[in-house]
């Protein structure tokens, strides 16, 4: 059974796309932690990241490092965190957070934001990826 990711990659669930390539995909989660979390999964759906071949797994890394950089320009941040957890959805996915202090990377806490704010964050974002 396709998990809600592989779903959202075959286009049967719609997403705020942020970025993609051909072996991967950027977006913001629907229920923020902090404004400007994006998670980053391999099309490709593998449950555990440690499972993933080598070359998706650096790849990947190498495609989160990209947004990464891109959500830094337009959340202001000190730094942007990143987190792999892997046990709400079984599909390998990074978690990117702008983090202005320690409590920021709590995934107890999340932020509202409007369908609106959503689409034109994953916009901006998206444009500030080089």
């Amino acid at each position: 059974m396709a998990t809600i990711f592989s779903k959202i990659v075959a286009g049967e669930i719609p997403c705020y796309k942020v970025f993609e390539t051909d072996r991967c995909l950027a977006f913001l989660d629907i229920n923020p932690v902090v404004r400007g979390h994006v998670l980053c999964i391999p099309k490709q759906e593998v449950d555990y990241i440690f499972d993933l071949d080598d070359d998706l797994f650096c790849e990947l890394h190498l495609f989160a490092k990209r947004v990464a950089k891109g959500l830094k320009k337009v959340c202001p941040c000190i730094k942007v965190g990143e987190a792999v957890v892997g046990i709400d959805v079984p599909h390998t996915h990074i978690h990117l957070m702008p983090l202005n202090k320690p409590g920021d990377l709590n995934f107890a806490h999340h932020v509202e934001m409007s369908a609106d704010e959503l689409r034109e964050l994953a916009a901006r974002i998206g444009a500030a990826i080089e």
